[in-house]
């Protein structure tokens, strides 16, 4: 995200390369998944055991505006590497470490990943409570810790940023994924608390005669609008409906009547004239199908970049500003690629540069 907003984003990897590079889609050995998420990025590739490689780093980040790291706490301080070692050459630097638990606590040094968070979050358990008949959390394969870690990141870096303007000084930003995703849980953290009321109403998928489409009539205007729109105003009338309490303790068999129409009906003629009337609605599509959607097409939420085997599309950051380039840079860097020219910016010459590879310490 930083890189789509024309940061100069320079990634440090290890001589192995990042393990999403290997990762699937892939086409001609080039990943199309690490292309989504690194396009506009650098890459320096070395040896962090080197402790030349270690000082040369240092000098890199002394130049830097911001770093951002997501091992395990720890990790990098047995490099050299953590906020207290760098701000005394950089005072300015405003550094982020995202971690599972953040860094300090009780679990702050246990492993953690997306699902991992997720099971540890409440989020999972949460879910099943939503899904009647389900005797087991759902399988987990959309990272959300991940994306909203990152993208909390993104904030308070812009915030420390601005503070950084006011001040002048820097400082270390301590994400946590769980905490971001607890943060997510704002009804059932509250409900935690103070438990006794009737069960929310839940937003069920209706069926169509190909497909299903959500239906979110929520609001005192929607329900007349559903009515109108389904051919029964005297909905209006019935004693489950008549006011916004009475809708919510009869929410199910609202849908359920509701759901009798769009069975009668593709979800796209059900989209189609729920929408004419005014009624939040969408119908389940595949996401192949968002790839050449008309609105996402005139937003330009897309880019096309390129990498070694040929172009791809990726998401666009969701917002837009008027005085800014907000998109996908088109650039993907190969293991390595930028290293010599990071390395000679730094006023490193070449022959420093060759003998570094030479010892196998730079790719």
């Amino acid at each position: 995200m930083l890189a789509d907003l024309g940061a100069e984003v320079i990634k440090v990897e290890s001589l192995e390369g990042d393990q999403v590079r290997a990762r699937p889609p892939k086409r001609d050995g080039f990943s199309a998944y690490f292309g989504n998420l690194n396009a506009g990025k650098q890459s320096i590739a070395c040896n962090l055991k080197s402790p030349e490689i270690i000082a040369l780093i240092k000098d890199l980040i002394a130049t830097c505006d911001i770093l951002v790291e997501n091992f395990r706490p720890g990790v990098m301080a047995r490099f050299g590497l953590d906020f207290a070692a760098l701000r005394e050459a950089n005072p300015r630097l405003i550094y982020c470490s995202i971690s599972g638990y953040g860094q300090t606590g009780p679990k702050a040094l246990s492993p953690a990943y997306a699902p991992v968070i997720h099971a540890a979050s409440g989020f999972d358990m949460v879910n099943l409570r939503y899904q009647d008949g389900a005797d087991r959390p759902a399988t987990s394969g959309v990272f959300i810790a991940d994306v909203l870690g990152g993208t909390h990141a993104f904030g308070a870096i812009q915030a420390a940023l601005y503070q950084r303007e006011k001040t002048g000084a820097g400082q270390h930003i301590d994400l946590s994924m769980l905490e971001a995703m607890v943060g997510m849980l704002v009804f059932e953290t509250q409900e935690a608390q103070f438990p006794g009321d009737a069960r929310r109403p839940l937003y069920t998928p209706l069926k169509t005669n190909d497909g299903f489409i959500m239906v979110a009539p929520t609001s005192p205007r929607n329900f007349e609008q559903l009515t109108d729109a389904v051919g029964h105003p005297e909905w209006r009338d019935d004693p489950r409906f008549l006011t916004n309490a009475d809708r919510n303790a009869n929410w199910a068999t609202l849908l359920a009547l509701t759901e009798t129409w769009t069975r009668e009906r593709s979800a796209e003629e059900a989209e189609a004239i729920l929408s004419r009337h005014g009624v939040p609605c969408g119908r389940y599509r595949e996401i192949d199908e968002l790839l050449d959607d008309p609105q996402l097409a005139s937003r330009g939420a897309f880019a096309e970049i390129s990498d070694g085997a040929g172009s791809f599309k990726v998401p666009n950051p969701p917002f837009r500003m008027s005085g800014s380039r907000v998109e996908a840079r088109n650039h993907v860097a190969r293991l390595g690629e930028e290293g010599a020219d990071i390395l000679t910016k730094l006023g490193v010459d070449e022959s420093a540069v060759a003998a570094l590879r030479a010892r196998g310490d730079l790719l």
